[in-house]
């Protein structure tokens, strides 16, 4: 009897991964979201003009160093190889880390979209809606006696009233 417990309870979970077996040091907990957001924020800093000022610093102090500093304490002589290596290297983490910012801003918009969609379908269908109940309201006041129409009836009334009494009294 257990088994055939165990074997249903396998088969109807079938969409959800099993768990790792247990080991002896805890798994390290792992944020997926935490290297995406960390990208988002390097890619907008990548995208700012203090970026580029300190960029620009960086450089200008680098070059100017390696010129005009005592020849015992410069790190990268004149083609400065080891400057367009570390710049190569900003570059080549630079691009992945903003197209990695860019599709999940995708994603957003994305969903965004969905919302905005859902919204407008929902807009439509109410707008759709109160139209046909105004559209029937108008319909039934048509329908419906008006005071200035009660009044002329009513005076009508009174008139043939009047006459009929006028009528009888003759």
């Amino acid at each position: 009897m257990p088994r055939d417990d165990r074997s249903t309870r396998s088969t109807a979970r079938l969409d959800v991964p099993r768990d790792w077996r247990r080991t002896f040091l805890a798994r390290p907990a792992y944020d997926a979201d935490a290297f995406g957001r960390l990208s988002e924020r390097i890619a907008r800093f990548l995208g700012t003009g203090q970026f580029l000022v300190y960029m620009t610093a960086t450089i200008l102090f680098w070059v100017g160093w390696n010129i005009f500093a005592p020849e015992s304490v410069r790190f990268d002589q004149y083609p400065f190889i080891f400057l367009t290596l570390a710049l190569s290297l900003q570059a080549s983490y630079a691009a992945p880390l903003i197209l990695l910012a860019q599709n999940r801003q995708e994603a957003r918009d994305r969903v965004q979209y969905e919302r905005d969609r859902d919204v407008d379908a929902r807009s439509r269908a109410d707008m759709e809606f109160l139209a046909r109940e105004v559209a029937s309201l108008r319909m039934a006041v048509g329908e419906v006696a008006t005071r200035d129409f009660l009044r002329s009836e009513l005076k009508s009334l009174l008139a043939e009233l009047d006459r009929d009494r006028d009528n009888d009294r003759v």
